[in-house]
């Protein structure tokens, strides 16, 4: 979208692992703020941990976003871990996870603010995330567990 900028997007996110760590995955949908998608994307990231793919899918999200609305951003992911950490509920230990939390924290200098929620994985748009997350990783030919 060129030009003209949204006052505000949503992003839905998920991350995927199939063993922990194991061949993981991102999910993103980049809704506008009636909730219309706007934009979709999965992809493969190799090798990494749940929590790092979850990190991933939201700086992807982040970054898509962007292309979007300079305005509001607000960030939905099904990690409860995730969203705690990024809101400063809970701290973050794993230093590779800070490393990710670090390149979050940059990113969201490009809005004018980003809020992060919480939702159960199956609910709204949070469902077609996991989906792409896990058509990511069915393209390589790994099972679904």
């Amino acid at each position: 979208m060129e030009g003209r900028k949204l006052p505000g997007v949503r992003v839905y996110t998920d991350g995927a692992s199939r063993g922990n760590p194991g061949p993981a995955a991102i999910g993103v949908v980049v809704c506008d703020e009636e909730d219309r998608i706007l934009r979709e994307h999965r992809e493969y990231l190799g090798e990494a941990t749940n929590n790092e793919a979850e990190y991933r899918a939201i700086l992807r999200g982040l970054s898509l976003a962007a292309s979007h609305t300079d305005d509001r951003i607000v960030v939905t992911s099904d990690s409860e871990v995730v969203v705690r950490q990024l809101t400063g509920t809970y701290r973050i230990r794993e230093e590779r996870l800070a490393g990710l939390a670090d390149e979050i924290r940059k990113r969201e200098g490009a809005f004018r603010s980003v809020e992060y929620r919480h939702a159960p994985r199956m609910t709204g748009r949070l469902a077609r995330a996991d989906a792409l997350a896990n058509e990511a990783l069915d393209r390589l030919g790994t099972r679904k567990r």
